[in-house]
Formats: structure tokens, C-alpha cells, sequence
């Protein structure tokens, strides 16, 4: 089930004044009280979480950056850095 991010309208608890998580089927009706205080809701829209099929680890080796233009600096301690490549 999806989780949705909902903050109250105006006022509210600590909880939902901020925003709060909520876990709800796609075919439930949205939230329309803070479950804590009852104060009105609504659902915030979010980024998507989207995994690309690579890990962190291999987008972030140094093969990779240097295959897509980036430099690597070693810092050399005093300010001072050099190129690796």
C-alpha cells in the first residue's frame, strides 16, 4: 500500500502542522482530519521514490565519473588539492 504525506490546512497538532505519513489503500478516500487532533487535512504531493537499477556504489565509482567528465580531487591537507585524473 502507498504511503501518502498529508499537513493541516490551518493550525493543528505538532503532529500534522508539520506533515505526517500516512498508509492508506489507492482506492480509500483521502484523509480529511488529522487523526490525532481532527484538525483538516490535506494530502501533500511528494517526489516519487524511483530506483534507477544502479547502485550508489557503482554511479558513485570513480570509473563512472571519470566516464562522465567528472573530476576527482584528493584534498592534500593546508587547502591544497590535486587532480587524480
Amino acid at each position: 500500500m502507498p504511503t501518502y504525506v498529508y499537513q493541516a490546512k490551518k493550525g493543528g497538532c505538532k503532529v500534522c502542522r508539520k506533515s505526517f505519513d500516512y498508509i492508506h489503500s489507492m482506492n480509500d478516500d483521502a484523509l480529511k482530519k488529522c487523526p490525532d487532533c481532527g484538525a483538516a487535512v490535506r494530502r501533500v504531493i511528494i517526489a516519487p521514490f524511483v530506483q534507477t537499477g544502479r547502485s550508489d556504489k557503482s554511479t558513485l565509482s570513480d570509473s563512472n565519473l571519470k566516464k562522465q567528465g567528472f573530476d576527482k580531487l584528493i584534498n592534500e591537507g593546508d587547502g591544497k588539492f590535486r587532480k587524480a585524473w
